[in-house]
Order: C-alpha cells, then structure tokens, then sequence
C-alpha cells in the first residue's frame, strides 16, 4: 500500500509509538492524579514526560500544556478561553472549519463579530490586509499556519508582531505544520498554539494539545474533576488543570512521548527537507500531463499538493486510486474558504500528502497509475 493522505493523519507510526501504547496499556495505565498508588504515580510522570518534550520543541513552560482529544477541541478551548465578549475577530481566507465554524457561532450567538483577511500576495500584502482590517475592539487573531488544501505559509512571525503592538490575543492553528515547521510560541507571541498529536508528531490519533504563552485566560471552559482542589465548586485558576477537567487519555499521551522523543532524533527540518522534495519531484511530473490541473496555493514546495483530473470527478480518481491501493483524499478538506479561492467549491479536489515515510519511489508508483487510470478512463 502507499499511504498518501499525511495530512489527515500520519500513517504508519514509528513502531515506538505502538509499543508505547501497548506497554502502558499493560503495565502502568492508572489514572494520573486521582490516587497515590504506583500505577497512578507512573501515569502522571509519563504525562509530566510528555508536557517538558512538547514545551521544548514550542519553547513554552511545562505547566502551560494542556491535553485535548484532537486540534479541533484545542481550538474550541482555545478561542472560546482567550476571546473577549462583544469584541472584534480577524481569521484568514485559508482557514479550516475547526476555526471558521466556533467563530461563526460565537458571531451568531452576537459574542463577537469578525473579519476575514486575504493570504494572497506577499507578506507585505498579507500584514497590510490584516492592518486593514483591525478595529479598536479587535480583540484576538486566529489563523493556520500551513494550509491543510494547499499548504500556504502564513507568516506567523509578522502577524504576531502586529498582535503585541495592538494588545491582541493570537491563536495559531498548527495542525499541518507541528513537528514539519520549526515555531517558537515567545518569539513568534503566539498566545495559543493548537496542534495534533496524530499529524506531524506521528503519535496516535485522540490526543492533542494547547500550547498556551501564559496563564492568563478569559474563563474556563470545561467543568469537572481534576484531583486537586477537589473540595472547591469553582474549576483551578491555572494551567494546566483549568481546562484538564476528566480522565485524560495516557495510552495516547504515553505513545505521543515516545513519538517526540523519535521526531527529535531525526530532526524537524530534515522532515521538512524530504517532505519537500517529493512534493516538487510531483510537481514535476504532473507538469508532464495536460490531464492534470493543479492548484499551487504558492511558488514554494510544501508537503500538501492538490489537483483535479480534466474530465474526470475527483471521487472517481480517488476511489480508482483506492483500488489499487493508493491512499488519498478527495472533497473539500473541511475549508470552504481556500475552496472558494481556488475555484474548487463545486467539484472538490484530490489531495496528496507526503510523511516521512513516503519515498520517490512511491511518488513515482502512483504517478505511473495514475497515468494508466486515467488512459483507461478516457479511452
């Protein structure tokens, strides 16, 4: 099988991370905080574990991150602690419905209303778009920072600059570039830094993660037991135990520790470095078919590259891909906004997505049969 849909989620794991899971699952699996026996004891120090790795490759203090399910809980957690009522929102014309759709809400419910910058152009353009549109009530910026569609780079860097000159609060969505791009939360005065565990940290699916610059929030958001003040009615005023409120999910935490331990071996930019390269030896090729259109978000190599065949549905590629066991995407990759922009609201698109462990041998297989189906269509 060669596996191309990276950017939905890694596959396979490093086996590290298996085992990992298994181990814990098997031996140490208590519930971390909730009692003083050696399981439990074991559980917390393996999470612990995992807080320092995730707080040196962000460059954030330990304590200040917290545990979710996945990017998307870490973003509804995110926004809805850090916003200001009745204040003014900025997102990006790229962003996926993990952030469009709790904005749209909050807008809804008249908690805050918002606008929409452009990504196009150069950075230049991108800053004087979002300068545009800052108002005195702007209270709180949330953007990706690499495109799940096209694998754009918005230049984080500049707009958290803009956000500590005008008092904002910044949420950056890093699904798609966690453990591919390097980022520094206090350089970058990134306030929120949302990511996976199961993308670019090559750890298992249902765990992911806030990376918060520091304690100061609006308001809690999620209520419940948390081992530590357990005789107050009111949820802890710090991190991480604010928002850590229920059982967290240690077999996953547990693998993701070992999966960052192996990320941190190998190299974040050496990833990035090969991830790159099978994108442009795509590119490549696919500028040898007049079959194909592509739809490059940008001029510089990234590890997302989608595409449509003329003539032919976008599922009907896929599925054909399926059968011959190619695994890609197909759709509208949960960003109507990016869709709009590239003139794919209608049709979707097929999406390709390299991992390390992806080689060019694999790019140039399923170019080969992509090739052949499309002859076999077409005749």
């Amino acid at each position: 099988m060669i596996y191309l849909d990276n950017a939905a989620t890694t596959f396979p794991k490093p086996q590290c991370v298996s085992d990992e899971i298994i181990k814990c699952i098997k031996k140490y699996c208590g519930n971390p905080g909730r009692s003083s026996h050696k399981l439990s004891i074991t559980s917390a120090e393996k999470i612990y574990e995992t807080r320092i790795l995730l707080s040196e490759l962000f460059n954030a203090e330990p304590e200040n991150v917290v545990f979710t399910y996945n990017t998307t809980y870490a973003l509804n957690i995110a926004i809805k602690s850090l916003i200001k009522y009745s204040s003014h929102v900025l997102i990006s014309d790229i962003e996926h419905n993990s952030v469009i759709r709790p904005i749209h809400e909050l807008s809804l419910k008249k908690l805050c209303s918002y606008d929409v910058f452009s990504t196009d152009g150069t950075t230049d353009d991108i800053i004087n778009s979002i300068n545009s549109k800052i108002k005195k009530n702007t209270s709180l910026i949330v953007c990706t920072h690499v495109s799940n569609v096209g694998c754009r780079c918005l230049p984080i860097k500049d707009i958290g600059k803009i956000c500590k000159e005008n008092n904002i609060k910044f949420i950056v969505d890093g699904a798609q570039s966690a453990g591919i791009h390097n980022i520094n939360i206090k350089e970058m005065n990134i306030d929120a830094l949302c990511i996976p565990g199961h993308k670019g940290l090559y750890g298992p699916q249902g765990v992911g993660a806030i990376i918060y610059n520091n304690e100061k929030t609006e308001r809690s958001i999620i209520q419940g037991g948390t081992g530590i003040n357990s005789l107050e009615l009111t949820m802890p005023n710090f991190l991480p135990e604010r928002f850590e409120a229920g059982t967290l999910s240690t077999p996953c935490i547990a693998g993701l520790c070992e999966s960052l331990k192996w990320l941190k071996k190998i190299g974040v930019e050496n990833v990035k470095r090969h991830e790159e390269e099978l994108y442009t030896l795509l590119v490549d090729l696919f500028c040898e078919n007049n079959d194909v259109s592509l739809y490059l978000m940008n001029d510089y190599p990234g590890n997302t590259l989608l595409f449509n065949v003329n003539g032919i549905s976008a599922t009907t590629i896929a599925n054909e891909l399926n059968n011959r066991d190619i695994c890609v995407r197909s759709g509208f990759h949960c960003s109507p906004f990016a869709h709009r922009l590239l003139k794919t609201e209608k049709s979707g698109a097929i999406r390709v997505s390299f991992s390390v462990f992806n080689t060019k041998n694999n790019i140039y297989t399923f170019f080969d049969n992509l090739t052949d189906i499309i002859c076999t269509i077409k005749k």
